[in-house]
């Protein structure tokens, strides 16, 4: 599991930028609310060698100072409670201000490791001018420009230092875990009080009543696995928070947990945004994926409805469609017991294995007659294939000029590797090697 480090700040003071510039691409989680448009941003970082998530809170627009302020406070406190390590970023051109002040009270109470990262310092004056942010009182700056990368170095390598080193899970044996991930009410936790038949979770109709993540060991039918539910009691008065963002928080720390994600989709509403951005973060992960169409019990339903819905969300999902998808309930236990026999499939296809010359012999054949198309009149040739060693399927094909095989001739190849061997629901890396 890696580590999650998140970035808080006022709006504009080169948040995003910095969020680009550590993961190198653009991931935005999107929530529409009337007259507000608030990007979620989610990456991973690699540094040193070491691995971790990173979460950028975004800004928050609205038209009185009081909501500004306390929508900030709302998601500086999400972030506090779910990282590692936190990236306080405050702008040399503007100095202090009042909403710079509020956030780092709240730093100052926490242990965790806090970062001031002043940025737009680009030249020795404003290095002089960095020097205010002392007042803060949260200990060293780090002076950076996050337009031009300068100083970024510097931080990057004090963040890997900081972040926890023992951060593995106990493993006396090795047991699958699964996460049930999703919106906020699509019932996750009533489909494990359905499934353990024990009301551990508290179930409301309030979106966002579970709060903390909970483990719970299922041993029965043959089956042996530990679930993983984002579920707890939720304060009273902490249910008006940003649900949304609260919902990708709390899925990214299971997600990372996890062998195998369950992702449930409310048959009522059906696939939202929401979902697939929960649904890539586990692309990203490189996770196994079941997707639970939950409370089918609810839908009206004709011959048709079943092959509809799914038609609808491999669409949705595309490119990525070899992912299983059951209709289940979780008031009436339908199909519950085969969501998870489909789970541990899937877990067991991402530890699968498959022989190298059962690769040659298959794919080398196909390629044969469907080549990659030539490039500026050079003819790609593969040669050789092999399944790399590594925790979840990858494969490294090699050929003599790898560089000019373009993404649509590698989508071909996962394509002909699901055809040829049973990967359903796991996601498939494929790199390109000089032979």
């Amino acid at each position: 599991m890696s580590n999650i480090v998140a970035i808080v700040g006022r709006p504009n003071v080169g948040k995003s930028t910095l969020f680009n510039r550590f993961v190198e691409e653009r991931s935005a989680i999107v929530d529409d609310v009337a007259g507000v448009t608030r990007d979620r941003n989610y990456g991973k970082c690699e540094w040193n060698g070491i691995e971790f998530s990173l979460i950028d809170t975004g800004g928050y627009i609205a038209s009185s100072d009081d909501i500004f302020e306390e929508e900030i406070r709302k998601q500086v406190l999400l972030a506090i409670e779910e990282s590692d390590a936190i990236l306080f970023v405050v702008d040399v051109e503007s100095g202090i201000t009042d909403h710079d002040e509020s956030v780092a009270q709240l730093l100052r109470k926490e242990e965790k490791p806090v970062f001031v990262v002043v940025n737009k310092v680009d030249n020795n004056m404003r290095v002089n001018d960095s020097y205010e942010f002392y007042n803060l009182g949260l200990g060293e700056l780090y002076c950076i420009s996050s337009i031009n990368g300068s100083g970024t170095g510097d931080l990057l390598d004090k963040v890997v230092e900081a972040l926890p080193k023992e951060n593995k899970i106990e493993e006396e044996e090795e047991v699958p875990r699964f996460s049930i991930i999703g919106r906020p009410n699509v019932g996750k936790s009533s489909l494990i009080n359905a499934l353990t038949e024990v009301d551990r979770h508290i179930v409301t109709d309030i979106a966002g009543t579970t709060r903390d993540s909970i483990n719970t060991r299922y041993n029965k039918f043959g089956y042996d696995f530990i679930l993983s539910d984002t579920a707890g009691l939720r304060k009273k008065g902490k249910v008006h928070e940003d649900l949304e963002f609260y919902s990708v928080m709390r899925s990214v720390r299971s997600i990372e947990l996890s062998d195998v994600c369950l992702l449930l989709i409310d048959a009522t509403r059906g696939i939202e945004a929401q979902d697939i951005n929960i649904f890539n973060i586990c692309l990203k992960n490189k996770k196994g994926i079941v997707i639970l169409v939950n409370k089918w019990d609810l839908v009206e339903k004709d011959t048709k409805t079943t092959k509809i819905f799914t038609e609808a969300i491999k669409e949705r999902i595309a490119p990525f469609t070899d992912v299983p998808i059951i209709f289940t309930s979780a008031l009436t236990k339908q199909r519950l017991l085969k969501a998870f026999e489909t789970a541990m499939n899937v877990y067991e296809n991402r530890k699968k294995k498959v022989k190298t010359s059962q690769l040659n012999d298959i794919l080398l054949p196909t390629i044969e007659n469907f080549p990659p198309p030539s490039n500026k009149g050079k003819f790609v040739k593969i040669k050789y294939i092999t399944q790399l060693p590594t925790p979840t399927p990858t494969f490294a094909f090699y050929a003599n000029l790898p560089q000019y095989i373009k993404d649509p001739y590698k989508r071909f190849l996962e394509n002909k590797i699901r055809e040829n061997f049973d990967f359903e629901g796991v996601p498939i890396t494929i790199v390109f090697r000089n032979k």
